[in-house]
Order: C-alpha cells, then sequence, then structure tokens
C-alpha cells in the first residue's frame, strides 16, 4: 500500500509517501513546505533517484502548498493507496488514531480552539487530501494527545475545581506524542530492552519543546498541557509564566488578552529574550561574539531543561536515560553538553567524544561509566504515521495491497 504520511507544523508541511509492504519501507517522494505565510515559502519536492522540483508559494496557506504537493505526485504518475495525517490536538475525542469520516472532522475543528496554531494547518491540508483524492481514497488521523492518556490523575489535571474543569475540558493533554513515542521505541532497540522496561526521560527540543517522563514504556507526566504553550521555553513560546502574566500585560500594554497569547506565542522564548533569533544555532554564535540577550536566552532554555530532567528524575524515583530527540536534540552537541553539565549527582555524564560524533544520527552519547545513560534519537514520526494509517485501515477492512 502506498501512503503519503503528511506531518504539519505552523509554518510548514512535510509529506513522504511511503511504499509499505508489512514491516517493509520503500520512500517514493518527499515534500516540504517551509515559511508558509511568508514571502520566502517554497515547496522542494525529491526523488529517490536524486530528482528535485523547486516550486515558490509566496505566501501560500497549507491547503495551497498540499495541492502543489499532490500536483507534484501526480504529474509524477505516482499513486496514492491512503494519506496519514498527524493532528497535534485531539481532545477529550480520540484515544486512538481513526479513520476521518464528517464526524471527525468536526471533532478535529472543535478541538483546534487549544491548538489554532497546528491543529487548523493540518485539518486545511487533511480538507484539501481528502478533496484532491476523493472518498475512495481512505484518510487516517493520529494524535499528538494519544500517547499521554497514560498519564495519571495527579498529572493530568489542573487544581481547579473539578466541575469547572469538566465543563470546559479543561485538563493536560501532552504533545509532541509521536515524538515521544518515537524515542521510546527506538531506545528501547537501540538499547536492547523491552519498551515495557523503559524509564526515560525524552526530550524533544526543536522549534517546540517538550520533556516527557516514560515509566513502564508509557507517559506519566510531560512538560506541555492544555495547549502546546505550556512548559519548556521555545523557538518563539514562551512556555510556562505566572498564569497572572496575562491579565498584567492586556491591562497595563491596553491590549486584549488574545493579543497577549499571540506574544507568548510567536514573540517569546528565545526570541522574545535575545532580540534576534529563535534558532539556537543563530544564539550560539551570537553568544560567542559577545550578545549578552543571546547569552541569557541560550542560559535560560538549559535552565528550564535541566529543571524539567530533575523534577522527572523524582516523578520516575530513578531514570534509566534521557534521550534526546528533534532538530536541537538531535544536532546541537553544544547544547546537549550544556544541558547535561553538572548532572553526575544523577549519573548522567557524557562522553565528549561521542557526543561531538552524534550529530543527526541515532547513539549513546553518555560515558561507559555513567548510571544514566544520554541517547539521541532522530525522531521519525512520518513512519509512526504509516504504521497508524495502516493498523486502522487493516482493522476496519481496509485492503493493504
Amino acid at each position: 500500500m502506498r501512503v503519503l504520511a503528511v506531518n504539519c507544523g505552523s509554518s510548514s508541511l512535510k509529506a513522504r509517501l511511503i511504499d509499505a509492504d508489512g514491516t517493509s519501507r520503500r520512500e517514493l517522494l518527499k515534500g516540504e513546505a517551509a515559511g508558509l505565510g511568508t514571502e520566502r515559502a517554497t515547496l522542494i519536492v525529491t526523488a529517490p533517484d536524486g530528482g528535485r522540483d523547486e516550486e515558490p508559494l509566496d505566501d501560500a496557506s497549507h491547503a495551497v502548498a498540499m495541492r502543489a504537493l499532490l500536483k507534484r505526485i501526480r504529474a509524477r504518475g505516482e499513486r496514492i493507496d491512503a494519506s496519514g495525517h498527524r493532528i497535534v490536538h485531539g481532545g477529550d475525542r480520540f484515544d486512538r488514531p481513526v479513520q476521518v469520516d464528517a464526524a471527525v472532522l468536526r471533532e478535529i475543528e472543535a478541538a483546534s480552539r487549544l491548538a489554532p496554531l497546528h491543529n487548523a494547518p493540518a485539518l486545511a491540508a487533511l480538507r484539501t487530501t481528502l478533496a484532491e483524492l476523493g472518498s475512495e481514497v481512505p484518510a487516517v488521523a493520529t494524535f499528538d494527545t494519544i500517547f499521554h492518556r497514560t498519564m495519571p490523575p495527579e498529572a493530568a489535571f489542573y487544581p481547579i475545581p473539578p466541575d469547572l474543569a469538566e465543563r470546559h475540558g479543561i485538563r493536560r493533554y501532552g504533545f509532541h506524542g509521536l515524538a515521544h513515542r518515537w524515542m521510546v521505541e527506538r531506545y528501547a532497540t537501540l538499547a536492547g530492552v523491552a519498551v515495557e522496561q523503559a524509564r526515560l526521560i525524552t526530550l524533544q527540543l526543536g522549534s517546540g519543546c517538550s520533556a516527557c517522563a516514560i515509566k513502564d514504556g508509557r507517559s506519566v507526566e510531560t512538560t506541555m498541557g492544555l495547549t502546546p504553550l505550556e512548559g519548556l521555553m521555545m523557538a518563539t513560546r514562551s512556555g510556562n509564566v505566572d498564569p497572572a502574566l496575562a491579565t498584567l500585560l492586556a491591562r497595563e500594554e491596553g491590549v486584549s488578552s488574545d493579543a497577549v497569547v499571540d506574544l507568548l506565542n510567536h514573540r517569546s522564548g528565545l526570541l522574545g529574550v535575545s532580540g534576534c533569533s529563535g534558532d539556537t544555532r543563530d544564539l550560539i554564535i551570537a553568544r560567542g561574539q559577545g550578545n549578552e540577550r543571546a547569552r541569557l536566552a541560550l542560559a535560560m532554555f538549559v535552565h528550564r531543561v535541566r529543571m524539567a530532567i530533575g523534577a522527572y528524575a523524582a516523578v520516575l524515583n530513578g531514570v534509566d536515560a534521557v534521550v534526546f530527540g528533534g532538530g536541537v536534540g538531535e544536532h546541537s552537541t553544544t547544547l546537549r553538553e550544556e544541558i547535561c553539565a553538572g548532572m553526575e549527582w544523577l549519573g548522567l555524564v557524557l562522553d565528549p567524544a561521542r557526543n561531538a560524533a552524534t550529530v543527526g544520527r541515532d547513539g549513546c552519547i553518555s560515558a561507559a561509566s555513567a548510571r544514566v545513560a544520554a541517547y539521541v534519537v532522530t525522531v521519525d514520526e512520518e513512519e509512526l504515521i504509516v504504521r497508524d494509517t495502516l493498523a486502522v485501515l487493516s482493522a476496519q477492512g481496509g485492503t493493504l495491497s
């Protein structure tokens, strides 16, 4: 079966057309649209044979990018048997991947109020796919929130009156579920242990960032909550702040609460503190040139990740390994070193040579003598999208060819 795995970010769209036969995979085509909604938006489509097409998509939406990608796939004569879509927020409704129908679309739209930056673009791409491919090509949605449904009540709920929480669907949902799930499974393979025996702290560090405490292979705590704004400091998102900050800024600045939320989502975090970039690569260079605000931004970022590691070691009553994933986690040897510095009390000690050699690939980066291992895992959310799509269609009697 040829599955188009679609993975939308707030300003990006990644997709891979995979020929899936049992456990074997063959990539037929890969498409990536970046900078959507800006004048720098582009779509790049690549094939295993080295073929490459690039198309400008000035100010394009996710729907336009999806339509352009499907047009490119058709032009290459490739068949699509099914599509799978990562959706960030499943709300209370979804605890497993599902085949998409009108009711599912309505539920995804309803959950978009809690993750408008992510659900709305993914929903636009999903609707475009359905319209372009027709009803004979099934679509499956898998949700980042599913992985965290195993959190116990003391981790999942906020300390507010339960009737109020129930009436408005307020709880800690958690996000980056596919990424954390992949890190657990891949770590188990690399370390030669059963997933059910994994006691881990997984760190998805990219433009968005989250940590997850994994016990017996299941999520028991994570830094993101009701929305993807809670938790660690991120590229443009503030992460945790005092809740009173929103009303204070709204009152003192004479703006709406929505404007404050927009500030916390788009103009805070690394970008807001540094004043120059939300990209850690830029900030490391700027710090080296004496930029004090860049230094502070990186120090705050590292500080908050270290806080999460310490807290989650307590939640787990000990930890076997810390796993780094995401663009920053997979590639920044500098920030991995700074995050782990001084963690000897926990038993976490990096091997400098292993850390330096492990960039964009899986591997153990801790010292051989370390009581707590450290691993880098290159996250493959699209593989999980394909896997979930096949599982749903197989369970519903779909034809897998």
